[in-house]
């Protein structure tokens, strides 16, 4: 059973579909960007944490470097 709207609630429904497909579209767009923003951080830590223990490996070597150079002037 097919029912006949007036044109005016028409109008409206149209209407009303054409702003619930734009609040889905913004709604995926919204959630693409967040995805991004997310990997960006995850990426960001992840080199943070790469850069620190760089660092720490490094600091470590100088120290057992001259720790040796003061053991063999000594």
């Amino acid at each position: 059973m097919t029912q006949t709207h007036s044109k005016s609630r028409q109008q409206a429904e149209i209407a009303f579909n054409d702003a619930q497909s734009q609040f889905f579209a913004r709604s995926s767009a919204v959630e693409e960007r967040d995805s991004i923003v997310r990997s960006r951080e995850e990426k960001t830590l992840r080199l943070r944490e790469a850069r620190l223990a760089k660092q720490s490996q490094d600091r470590a070597a100088a120290t057992a470097a001259l720790l040796a150079k003061r053991a063999r002037t000594t």
